[in-house]
C-alpha cells in the first residue's frame, strides 16, 4: 500500500470511521458536492437503513476455513464482489483522483466504473489500474454529436470492457447543500446537458450503431424496468441504483427493488447480471445483497472519503475493510463461496409490507418497450 500523509490506515476500522476523518479534511466545495442528496435526503438515508431490517440466518457446522469471494461480472472475474460506482470529480477529494481509485481496484482485482465526469483523462486512469476491470459511465447528451465523439474515442481504450448507461437522471434533483454552496459563491448553476427524450428501443438501437461494447443500464428502480432490460440483447446487465439519493427522493432503496424483482420476475436474475449500489457500509450488507441474487455490490461515496483521508492508500483501505467484513460474514453464515449464498441465508419478512403490491404487468411492459410507435423510432436523439 502506497504511503500517504495522514493517519495510520490500520487504525481505521470502518467505512463510517473513514467518512468521519474525511469530513475533517475535505473542502467545503467537495463536501457540498459529495454529500448532497435530493430534497430531504430520505432516499439517501433509507438506502443504508433498510439493511437493518434484513436479518441474517447463519448455518453452523460448515467448514469455512477457506472462503472464496470471487465472482464474475459480464464474464470478467473479480476477486471480490465489491466494485467502485461512478462518482464525478474525484480530484476534489485528493490529487490521486480516479487514478488512485484505479490503483486501489487493481490491488484488489476488482471493478471500477469510471465516471463520465472524471477529473483525469480516461487513458491515464486505466493505465493506473493494470489488474482492474473497467466500465465507463455514459450520459447521452443533448449534443448528440459530442456523445458520438466520446464513443468513438472510447474505441482507443481497450481496457474499458463495457458501457454503463445512466438512465435515472434525465433531469437534476434538487440538491440543496450543493445549491447553497453555489449561491454563497454567487455561481450560477450549470445547465443540465443530459438528453431527456431517450426511450428503450430508439436509444438502444442508436447506441448499437456507435459501439460494440456490452451495455449495462444504471439507475433501474422497478421490476418492470429490470424485466424490460432483458428484452434487448445488447443489455448484459443492470445496476439497481437511485443515484445515491441524488435524483428523485422517496424512491425505494435498491435492495428493496431486488426483492421486487424476486417477487414479480425472478427470471431476470438468470438472464442478465444484476448489480446494485447505494447505502453499503458493512460487509453484512454486501452478503445480504449477494444472498438475494446480486452479482456484486457497488460503493460510490466511500472511495471518495478514502481518497480524502489518504489518497490511493485510503481507497485501498476502504475496499480492504469492506472485503474483510464480507469474508467474515460469509464464514459466519456457513458459506465457503459467493455461490453458496441464497435466500435461505436472509429473513426479509420485515420488508414484505413495503414491497409494491400491484400487478406484475410484464406483458404490458413488453408492449410498451417493444412496440414504440414508428414515429418515435424515427426521431433522432
Amino acid at each position: 500500500m502506497a504511503q500517504q500523509d495522514g493517519p495510520d490506515m490500520t487504525d481505521i476500522l470502518s467505512l463510517d470511521g473513514m467518512r468521519t476523518l474525511a469530513m475533517g479534511r475535505m473542502s467545503r466545495k467537495a463536501i457540498s458536492y459529495y454529500v448532497s442528496a435530493t430534497d430531504d435526503s430520505i432516499t439517501k438515508e433509507e438506502n443504508g437503513n433498510v439493511y437493518r431490517s434484513i436479518q441474517l440466518r447463519p448455518r453452523v457446522l460448515v467448514d469455512c476455513t477457506r472462503c472464496d469471494l470471487s465472482t464474475t461480472v459480464l464474464g470478467h472475474r473479480l476477486a471480490a464482489p465489491v466494485f467502485v460506482s461512478p462518482a464525478a470529480l474525484a480530484t476534489l477529494a485528493h490529487e490521486d483522483g480516479e487514478r488512485g481509485i484505479a490503483g486501489a481496484c487493481s490491488r484488489h482485482k476488482t471493478l471500477q466504473i469510471i465516471s463520465k465526469n472524471a477529473g483525469q483523462p480516461l487513458k491515464e486512469i486505466v493505465q493506473a489500474g493494470p489488474d482492474a476491470v473497467f466500465g465507463w459511465q455514459l450520459y447521452i447528451l443533448k449534443d448528440v454529436a459530442e456523445t458520438e465523439r466520446e464513443l468513438a474515442l472510447l474505441k482507443e481504450v481497450p481496457q474499458v470492457s463495457f458501457l454503463v448507461l445512466t438512465v435515472d437522471a434525465p433531469f437534476p434533483g434538487k440538491r440543496e447543500d450543493e445549491m447553497r454552496f453555489k449561491n454563497a459563491e454567487s455561481r450560477a448553476p450549470q445547465a443540465w446537458g443530459t438528453e431527456s427524450n431517450l426511450t428503450w428501443r430508439k436509444t438502444l438501437a442508436w447506441l448499437q450503431t456507435q459501439t460494440d461494447l456490452p451495455i449495462v443500464l444504471k439507475g433501474v428502480q422497478t421490476h418492470e424496468d429490470a424485466y424490460a432490460a432483458t428484452l434487448f440483447p445488447s443489455v448484459k446487465g443492470i445496476i439497481l441504483s437511485n443515484h445515491g439519493g441524488r435524483a428523485l427522493d422517496t424512491v425505494a432503496p435498491p435492495i428493496q427493488v431486488l426483492l421486487e424483482i424476486r417477487k414479480f420476475c425472478p427470471q431476470v436474475l438468470g438472464r442478465i447480471d444484476v448489480l446494485l449500489d447505494g447505502g453499503i457500509k458493512r460487509g453484512t450488507s454486501v452478503a445480504k445483497a449477494l444472498a438475494l441474487g446480486a452479482k456484486a455490490v457497488g460503493i460510490g461515496r466511500a472511495p471518495l472519503f478514502g481518497l480524502a483521508v489518504g489518497g490511493q492508500a485510503g481507497v485501498e483501505r476502504t475496499l480492504e475493510i469492506l472485503i474483510d467484513e464480507t469474508t467474515t460474514a460469509l464464514r459466519l453464515l456457513g458459506a465457503q463461496r459467493v455461490s453458496d449464498l441464497g435466500p435461505r441465508h436472509v429473513n426479509t419478512s420485515a420488508l414484505h409490507a413495503q414491497l409494491y403490491d400491484g400487478p406484475a404487468a410484464l406483458e404490458e411492459v413488453e408492449r410498451e418497450v417493444l412496440e414504440e410507435v414508428d414515429v418515435a423510432a424515427r426521431l433522432t436523439l
